[in-house]
């Protein structure tokens, strides 16, 4: 038999079996599905992590065709299983994919989701020719097909053609919709979300809200959406996200399957292709019970012959993230400072994701991040009446999304990051300063520090950048030491390497301070506090006492004796 190809970017079942490309068998995915008895289900995972193809398996199963997709399930699991077999190829099946429907307008999402339900029903273009349509509905179907149709012929439509296949078919039909968030996370980021909300709540929500003709519904996404009650009246749909049992095998790649896939793939000869090294790089996504690896990034590895790198975090732009962590508060850039350092931060957790929440309360930015895939949990337990759990980054190609992230607030612009954090670090003060205050002086607006407590952006700002030494050093931050508490602790692995405490100002013109009066009091209030005593306590002798004072878009930074 010949070799079998890696599917980069191969996500059609039939395409994936026929043509020898490798795949790990989830079929049984089928037999849990059809167990479950639910009439809708909603299976929220990260991208990449194989809706599409687990999707487009469940149309090649149940939907009736000429000639028979049976063969293509000789050879998995569920073939087994002739009680569920019996089920293959009997049914009108509705398959939608959203993950293509993005746009800066909501006119250009809009065309092309009209376009991609359009190629549905030509799909069906067979029913043209029904006895079960009337001439009136034919005229209808077939100015969908043409795109000419009124826009609430297309916020009905998904209603109409499960109709439609039902009385043709005698037989009720399934439903899959894949990626269906897509529109309304595109709409979030440019400013249309209202309107791919709206739009999406009459195509899914009354389309299979008390549909008599349904015979079952399979919807993914990244997240459960909520608020917008698109899902209501949906005779309570099952959700199934990360933290439950169901389905936690059937998306991403377990352990076992990883390595099965690299001895087929002979990659247990290559000498990078350390396992440990792969769990470290694209493990530690928690699913249910059970971990499991990012699947693009395995099937990238094996392809670039053993290569480690961010696979995953480059196949979007990630613009959302970016643009939450930027605009992100000091109290989270300082527990993102403390993920970057391996340590979990806990926080109640919610599958209800409310997009309007995003840059505006706490909790709705970590649920985010969780069910998108950038952080991951464990300790999912109850705390009162509310679930909580322990919240931490997956793996280093996870890593990699937020250190970029912060280094991209320094694009284009006139000094070298690096550069400025390895004077810090080193000691060289003089350096650092004329760096920083270069980079405040290009950088920063009047309006980013704003009025009411500008001593808070400097401090988030200054945690920002310091998270990406989490390898390297220990970031923390408004701890208690000595008499009080400091602003910024900066503490190296290494303890011959100096240790920093960082003390900020804002000058009081009121009373009639200056940029150097304020350094004065800052470094004053180091030495009176005793910051210095927690890391002399920890074996520091090098400390080197910080102070940052600004007024407004000027900034001075001095370091004590």
């Amino acid at each position: 038999m010949a070799k079998r190809k890696i599917p980069i970017g191969i996500d059609d079942f039939k395409e994936i079996i026929l043509e020898n490309y490798h795949y790990i068998d989830k079929s049984l995915f089928i037999q849990e599905l059809l167990d479950s008895g639910a009439k809708v289900t909603l299976i929220p995972r990260p991208r990449r992590f194989g809706k599409t193809l687990n999707l487009s398996m469940l149309k090649y199963f149940f939907e009736k065709a000429t000639p028979s997709h049976a063969s293509l399930f000789e050879e998995l699991e569920i073939a087994k299983h002739p009680e569920y077999m019996k089920q293959q190829g009997e049914y009108p099946v509705i398959f939608l994919t959203f993950k293509f429907i993005e746009g800066e307008t909501w006119d250009v999402s809009f065309d092309k989701m009209k376009r991609l339900i359009a190629h549905e029903f030509e799909r069906h273009a067979y029913l043209l020719d029904s006895v079960a349509l009337s001439p009136f509905r034919k005229q209808e179907f077939q100015k969908i097909i043409e795109l000419s149709a009124s826009d609430t012929a297309y916020e009905v439509s998904l209603k109409d053609l499960i109709m439609y296949l039902a009385k043709h078919h005698n037989q009720h039909p399934i439903v899959l919709l894949d990626e269906y968030d897509v529109p309304m996370q595109d709409g979030f980021k440019n400013n249309y979300y209202n309107k791919a909300a709206q739009f999406m709540r009459g195509f899914i929500g009354d389309g299979l809200k008390g549909n008599e003709f349904l015979n079952f519904a399979v919807i993914t996404g990244c997240m459960r959406i909520t608020k917008e009650s698109i899902f209501t009246g949906l005779n309570n749909p099952r959700v199934c996200t990360l933290l439950d049992d169901a389905y936690s095998d059937k998306f991403g790649l377990l352990e076992n399957e990883v390595i099965a896939l690299l001895k087929e793939c002979e990659i247990q000869s290559c000498q990078c292709a350390c396992l440990e090294e792969i769990r470290a790089w694209y493990n530690g996504f928690s699913s249910g019970p059970n971990t499991i690896y990012n699947p693009w990034s395995i099937i990238n590895f094996i392809d670039k012959k053993c290569k480690f790198d961010a696979y995953w975090v480059n196949t979007s732009s990630n613009d959302i993230i970016k643009s939450l962590i930027k605009n992100s508060d000091e109290d989270v850039k300082e527990e993102i400072a403390q993920l970057l350092q391996g340590k979990p931060i806990d926080k109640q957790v919610n599958e209800n994701i409310v997009f309007t929440d995003l840059g505006k309360k706490e909790p709705a930015l970590w649920n985010f991040l969780l069910f998108s895939g950038y952080l991951t949990f464990k300790n999912l337990r109850l705390v009162g009446t509310r679930r909580h759990a322990n919240l931490f980054i997956p793996n280093k190609e996870i890593v990699s999304i937020y250190e970029s992230t912060i280094l991209g607030w320094f694009s284009d612009k006139e000094i070298r990051y690096n550069l400025m954090l390895e004077y810090l670090v080193k000691g060289d003060i003089v350096q650092f300063t004329e760096l920083f205050e270069k980079f405040v002086i290009t950088s920063f607006s009047y309006f980013d520090i704003g009025d009411q407590e500008p001593e808070n952006f400097y401090h988030a700002f200054v945690l920002g950048i310091l998270a990406t030494l989490a390898e390297t050093h220990s970031i923390t931050s408004n701890r208690e030491a000595g008499l009080g508490r400091y602003d910024v602790m900066i503490a190296p692995h290494d303890k011959t390497r100096p240790a920093i405490i960082i003390e900020f100002k804002k000058v009081n013109l009121n009373k009639h301070e200056t940029l150097e009066i304020a350094i004065a009091s800052g470094l004053q209030q180091i030495a009176d506090k005793q910051y210095a005593v927690e890391l002399r306590h920890k074996g520091y002798t090098n400390i080197i006492p910080l102070a940052i004072v600004f007024e407004g878009k000027k900034v001075l930074v001095c370091r004590g004796d």
